[in-house]
């Protein structure tokens, strides 16, 4: 595996990682409130949501990045 790949899914792994506990906290928070099951619900959402969030980032981050040049660049001529 390049460099490249291992990046990929380094970044994929560790960036999911971070918005799964992130976003299932706070919507658990939101919607439970912080009580004495608040670990318990937030980490079985976090366990629910990490794989699809690491699928998310996998397949969409290379098109957000070129999307993201993009704008940059254009905004960066005129």
């Amino acid at each position: 595996m390049s460099d490249t790949q291992k990046l990929r899914w380094v970044f994929s792994f560790l960036m999911s990682l971070l918005m799964s506990a992130v976003m299932s906290g706070w919507v658990t928070w939101i919607v439970a409130g912080l009580n004495a099951q608040f670990l318990q619900h937030w980490s079985r959402a976090f366990i629910m949501a990490w794989p699809a969030a690491f699928t998310i980032v996998m397949l969409c981050a290379p098109s957000v990045q070129r999307l993201s040049q993009r704008l940059v660049l254009q905004k960066s001529r005129t």
